[in-house]
């Protein structure tokens, strides 16, 4: 696992977010429409937490895996259905929408600069400073 494949899995994320929360506000009148949210966070830090940096080399592919892969988890939508905010069904709360696209474009603008700093640090390793 690099850091840039990690910060491509977090701008996928940020990306998702940013489509599901979208379609959430278009959604907000919609009767009985369920607003939804992308995890991704907790699946990382839970799967950073379980991972171990022992890992079997494996010369054939009828061996048996020993430890565990470092494979990046990927975002899941879930469902919000335990709340109501309209008569209709409807649980969108648009302010709540709001926040969050803000709280989600800052994100996705601090995960760009981190990722155009390794670059510069891969191109600076490769070129030399100049």
């Amino acid at each position: 696992m690099t850091n840039i494949n990690l910060l491509q899995k977090a701008l996928d994320a940020s990306s998702l977010r940013q489509q599901v929360i979208s379609n959430n506000i278009s959604n907000a009148e919609t009767p009985g429409y369920k607003a939804k949210q992308v995890v991704f966070e907790d699946i990382l830090k839970k799967h950073l937490t379980n991972q171990t940096n022992f890992e079997g080399n494996r010369s054939d592919a009828r061996h048996l895996v020993i430890g565990r892969p470092s494979i990046i988890p990927s975002a899941s939508v879930v469902e919000n259905t335990n709340t109501v905010m309209q008569n209709s069904g409807n649980n969108v709360d648009v302010d709540e929408e709001m926040t969050r696209m803000g709280k989600n474009s800052l994100w996705y603008y601090t995960l760009t600069e981190q990722i155009n700093s390794e670059f510069q640090q891969l191109s600076i390793a490769i070129k030399g400073r100049s």
